[in-house]
This record gives structure tokens, sequence and C-alpha cells, in this order.
């Protein structure tokens, strides 16, 4: 198993010790409320009657009920001391995997720039043997006419959030589907698929710039607010309005030509959003995981094969019919006014 992937699922356990303690700690106060009603209807009877008996057998009660909230106030304690403590467990496993992601990332740029140079290299030996040896010229300029087939590279920002007090989704699956989906079409090597994990709001431009996408891909939370679902330092919910969303891509638009809204009722932010960028894709109510999972995968894929964003569309409708997933109605396609989504290709080769 990759580190990353242990430290993930150390996370993911601590934070499902997390919402255990919250329910046991509910479950304590739960006992507390009715406990305290046991008292104050032991109290009234007391009040009411007259018989000594029944009076020491109220008061005999009341004692043992007592008894019975003390162990309930003294158990939250405890609870709450775990609480505290499995809080700055999660804070420190959500760390490592911050750290384990840059490392991840430091890794792929230096493995890059080694490509690069290798690459630059080989550009200087041609062009050295060129000088020195005529013949090849023929050879050469069909190479480089083979080169200008070879389609323009772009970037696909997966950006995922999934914070511990919302319903946890299988995000990493979502991703894993899409990576393997873009590596078996036949444009593979011109798409570069790139994920950001527990994103927070400080992270969006930070991963538009460094990235520089041609597609952002959002993966999560929506509300039926028009809202999308961040997370905060500490992996709670930190929602985002429809607006900053929409202000954040026009800043950012100059190469962006497709934002997926893989959200929860983003149909409103899609349409919003498709007024500073060639398409769109938003979900007009809510999308199950399965739903979510197929429908990306598949459109990447068509968009690796170097079909139209229409069509590519229409082929991921078709994949859930297939699958027997009664939610293709629930995507929506929006395109930019004064586009032709049938001529829109995001990966086609040079002309």
């Amino acid at each position: 198993m990759a580190l990353i992937d242990s430290h993930r699922n150390n996370l993911s356990r601590k934070q499902s010790d997390l919402t255990k303690l919250l329910t046991d700690k509910a479950k304590e106060q739960k006992k507390i409320s009715d406990t305290t009603i046991k008292i104050n209807r032991a109290s009234e009877a007391i009040n009411r009657t007259k018989s000594t008996s029944t009076i020491q057998s109220k008061l005999r009660e009341i004692t043992r009920y007592e008894k019975d909230l003390a162990n309930s106030y003294k158990k939250i304690a405890d609870i709450e001391t775990k609480i505290g403590k499995k809080n700055k467990e999660i804070q420190d496993a959500q760390t490592k995997v911050d750290k384990e992601l840059a490392s991840i990332d430091k890794k792929r740029k230096a493995e890059a720039d080694k490509l690069r140079r290798e690459q630059e290299q080989n550009l200087r030996n041609i062009g050295s043997t060129l000088q020195h040896h005529n013949n090849l010229h023929t050879e050469t300029r069909y190479q480089i006419e083979e080169l200008k087939n070879i389609p323009e590279k772009i970037v696909v920002l997966f950006l995922a959030s999934n914070p511990i007090d919302q319903q946890q989704l299988r995000l990493d699956e979502e991703a894993r589907a899409i990576s393997e989906m873009i590596r078996k079409s036949k444009h593979r090597d011109s798409v570069k698929f790139e994920t950001c994990w527990a994103v927070q709001p400080i992270d969006l431009l930070q991963a538009i710039n460094e990235y520089k996408p041609s597609i952002i891909h959002f993966s999560g939370h929506g509300s039926d607010n028009d809202e999308i679902i961040f997370q905060t330092n500490y992996g709670r919910t930190k929602i985002v309005s429809k607006e900053a969303i929409v202000q954040t891509i026009m800043a950012s638009s100059d190469g962006i030509r497709l934002v997926f809204f893989n959200t929860c009722y983003s149909k409103n932010q899609a349409e919003a959003v498709s007024e500073y960028v060639e398409a769109t894709i938003g979900m007009n109510t809510s999308i199950g995981d399965e739903a979510a999972r197929i429908f990306s995968s598949q459109f990447y894929s068509s968009i690796g094969f170097g079909l139209s964003v229409k069509k590519s569309f229409e082929q991921a409708i078709a994949l859930l019919m297939l699958e027997d997933i009664s939610e293709e109605e629930t995507p929506e396609l929006f395109i930019k006014e004064g586009i032709n989504s049938e001529d829109l290709i995001i990966v086609k080769p040079k002309k």
C-alpha cells in the first residue's frame, strides 16, 4: 500500500472514531434529559402525597436517579476529553496527508523537469547532427511533421473536498476512475490529471495559478442554496457561495475552457460560470456517488479520444443508462453564447 493511502486510511479511521464519540456523547445527554424528567416526576409525587412510605420510596428513587446523573456527567466529561484528543489526532493525520501530497507533487515536478531537460538535450543533439549530416534532413522534416499532429497538452485539475462533518463520499474512487479512463484514451499523453485533496478556499486560486488547467473539476458536496462545500483547517464544512465561485473563475478564466461541477445542486453555479468559460457542467439535483463516478470518468475518456464536449457529454449520459442508473436527467451542459458545442473539442491535433 502506498504511503499516501496509509495516511488517508488512518485519517478516515480517526474521523470514524470521532463520529462514534459524538454519538456516545449524544446518548449520555439523552440519558441526562430522561433522568431529570424522572427526578421531577418523583418530586411531584412527593408533593402530592402524605404517605410516609410513598415519600421514602420516592426519595430513594431520586437518590438513585441522582447517582445516574452523576455517572452520565462523568461519562460526558470523559468523552469530551477523548473528543479533544481525537480532533488533535485528526489534525495531525491531515497534516501528514497534506505533506505526503506535497511530496508526491514535488516528485512529479522533478520527474517532469528531468524529462524536459532530457528532451532539450535530445533536440540539441539533433541540431548538431543535422549540421554534420545533410542526408538526415528529409527524415527530420518528416519527424517534425509527425510531431505537429500530436494534440496539445491540457491539464485537468481535480479539486476534492470531503469535510468530516458531512456524509463521506468516495471521491478517491472517482479520481481513480477518471485517471484510469484517461490512461486508456487515444490521446492519454496529452491529458495531465492533477489532483488536490481536502481543498480549502485558499487552495483554489493557488491550484489554478500553479497548474494552469484547461479543465477544472469540482468533486464533493453542494447545497440547494447554490453553494459549494469546501473545508476548514480542521476538516469541517466551509460554505462557498455561487458568487464567490463565479468571481474566482472570472478572475482566472484566461486558460480555463471547461468547469465541471460534479456536486449536488450545482446547475445554477454552472450556468453562471458559463458566461466566462466555453463550457460548464452542473447537476440540477443531488447525484449519487456511483452516478457521479461513472458519468465523469466516461466524459473524460471521450474527451481523451478527441471528441467534442457535446459528444462527450452525450456518451457519459449513455453510459449511465447502460449501467441502469436512473440519473441521466441530472447532469446539464451549458455552452457560452456564440460557441457551437459540436465544434468545441478540447483535445485535438494541431493543424
